[in-house]
């Protein structure tokens, strides 16, 4: 028996999907390389690392190479300005534990794929999104990294790829990234032994695999957990967390302030403390960075 019109319908539709986003191209115009060369930055850092900046931005974020060990370079996004003469702090990388040397490239191509390669051409991380339909890059102002097709959605997101940091608007998930990894230390970037995890009927930190702080924060009742998002407003700190089969999103609050937390990140620090830092680029009067909150 033949397949009926509607079948044959989704078919025909799917498979030009699937055609339409193997054409799709980013323009040449708008890709681009970038060498792991050159003069380092001349302002401190976290880390206390050697840096060089790309020029990808939006403010108060840049993206940059940087290392704390001699000729192990980490690609990730800074928070900060030079104007505040204040430590600017690294809130996402891409190659934790896997480090590239000099001369190291980051392309862009037309086929949408964003890479970081040694020079001798070597992977080290890539977004894995070649002839997927991406037509763009943007660093948006909260500090996501997108690939976003030619209508706008987003095909690959740095918000979906934490390391041991979330900015707000970023969550944990079930379905998606569901934890946190500490840095192993001021020196050594790979992943350390602390982790925050979302599960479903538990949010805690752990020390490898022992549960070393449950943070009792959600009311689950007879439901689980199923995300958990840092949200600002209205001169609070706070995370939104989501139950399974609702669609109402209720809240923690970590913190009353009374300043603007929208440029606020959540760290698991490398000891296991959960820190909240919040930068402020408008009041010249006022510190450039206030923890928002601490754990301990």
């Amino acid at each position: 028996m033949s397949r009926s019109w509607p079948t044959t319908l989704l078919a025909s539709l799917f498979l030009f999907s699937q055609i339409i986003s193997s054409i799709a191209q980013v323009p040449v115009e708008n890709t681009f390389k970038f060498v792991n060369e050159g003069e380092l930055g001349p302002f401190v850092v976290e880390y206390g690392a050697d840096y060089r900046v790309l020029n990808i931005f939006a403010n108060p974020f840049q993206l940059c190479f940087y290392n704390t060990t001699p000729n192990a370079w980490t690609l990730a996004l800074r928070m900060g300005t030079v104007r505040s003469e204040s430590l600017m702090r690294w809130v996402w990388e891409a190659n934790r534990g896997n480090p590239v040397k000099e001369n190291a490239t980051l392309t862009f191509g037309t086929d949408g794929n964003l890479v970081l390669a040694n020079a001798d051409d070597r992977i080290a991380w890539q977004t894995n999104t070649a002839n997927k339909g991406v037509t763009g890059f943007k660093l948006l102002p909260n500090g996501n990294i997108v690939l976003h097709d030619s209508k706008g959605k987003f095909v690959w997101q740095s918000f979906n790829h934490p390391t041991d940091t979330l900015l707000v608007g970023q969550s944990l998930s079930l379905s998606g990234p569901n934890k946190l990894v500490s840095r192993a230390s001021v020196k050594k970037n790979v992943n350390g032994p602390y982790s925050l995890v979302v599960q479903p009927k538990l949010f805690a930190i752990y020390n490898r695999t022992k549960l070393a702080v449950e943070l009792a924060w959600f009311d689950l009742g007879n439901s689980t957990l199923e995300s958990v998002k840092l949200n600002s407003g209205n001169q609070r700190l706070k995370l939104d967390y989501r139950l399974a089969k609702s669609t109402k999103r209720s809240s923690h609050v970590m913190a009353f302030t009374k300043y603007n937390t929208t440029l606020t990140y959540l760290r698991l620090e490398i000891d296991g403390n959960l820190k909240a830092y919040t930068f402020n680029d408008g009041d010249l009067d006022s510190p450039r960075w206030r923890v928002t909150y601490s754990m301990n």
